[in-house]
């Protein structure tokens, strides 16, 4: 047998530990070092001809660093002849930039695909892309896993008496529709019209929320404003409780201040990036067994799929 080895950046060790341990192995062996100028020194301490390799490494802030630190790992691995090397970026930075939305932009999540393609890796494991028409830049096989795999466990414990999904943007309606029809519950809309970046304004509520218990239901929450603002018109028009699921806790700038001052009972995360700071509002839930399972089913040629049935 080959075998496997995992390796982390230093963007989430944390979570490369944690991931490493329910599959039973030791992180192997790489120094990451930056010299005065900030440039990136990448030395592999094992020999892995002939391995398989998953980096784990999540391009969250300083997204910049830490993507092209994967790049380096990648390229020492491929240099000291690794059979495969697997991507595994439980955050996939640079996704929001996916198209053209004005004249004269670039294309940045597909800059970033050529980049990560081109330096030799063979497969990236990911988990909710901003947009899932990313999968389609690359040339390799790219495995986009869901968070409402264990937000669904996590919401069956709570009971609600009269729970409803809500999608706080209209850009985010397939993915509330998916999680509202994996739990059995009607979805709501909160249309808003943006002003500009991270800047939100909210409009209207598609849907009847009197009443009941609302779960917003995003794949990442920046400066919160959207969310925020979005339970604050929900309590208004009569939601019982507004509670906000969001996969990446990116958490910029004021997102602190808003949910602390927000209509908010809960803001339930993953683990897929490094939270700044703890609050009591915010729940974090790992998804390191997650993408462990997926890791092993990888190595053995097993369906992922079979994961979200």
């Amino acid at each position: 047998m080959r075998g496997f080895k995992i390796f982390s950046g230093s963007a989430h060790t944390l979570f490369s530990n944690e991931l490493a341990k329910y599959l039973d192995v030791s992180l192997s062996k790489a120094t990451i070092n930056r010299f005065s100028d900030g440039e990136i020194n990448v030395q592999i301490g094992e020999s892995v001809r002939g391995k398989d390799i998953f980096i784990i490494q999540p391009t969250c802030a300083p997204t910049n660093d830490n993507l092209m630190e994967l790049l380096i790992i990648t390229d020492a691995l491929r240099r000291s002849g690794a059979n495969s090397i697997n991507a595994v970026i439980p955050y996939f930075g640079y996704a929001r930039q996916d198209r053209k939305a004005s004249p004269r932009v670039p294309i940045s999540a597909k800059l970033v695909a050529n980049l990560i393609e081109q330096s030799g890796v063979h497969r990236v494991i990911t988990m909710d892309l901003h947009a899932g028409q990313i999968q389609g830049f690359f040339d390799i096989p790219v495995d986009n896993l869901y968070g409402s795999i264990v937000f669904a466990d996590y919401l069956r414990a709570k009971s609600f008496k009269n729970p409803v999904i809500a999608s706080p943007d209209i850009g985010g309606v397939a993915r509330a529709r998916y999680f509202a029809d994996r739990m059995g519950m009607d979805l709501v809309i909160v249309d808003k019209k943006r002003e500009r970046a991270n800047e939100s304004e909210v409009m209207n509520i598609i849907g009847d929320v009197s009443g009941k218990d609302v779960i917003l239901v995003d794949d990442m929450i920046d400066t919160a404003g959207t969310m925020c603002k979005a339970a604050d018109v929900l309590k208004s028009r009569g939601a019982n409780n507004v509670m906000a699921l969001g996969t990446h806790p990116v958490l910029s700038g004021p997102a602190f201040e808003r949910i602390s001052k927000s209509a908010l009972s809960e803001v339930v995360v993953t683990n897929s990036i490094p939270l700044s700071l703890s609050h009591p509002k915010i729940k974090v839930l790992s998804v390191a067994p997650l993408f462990a399972e997926v890791i092993r089913r990888i190595y053995h040629n097993e369906s992922v799929n079979s994961l979200f049935i």
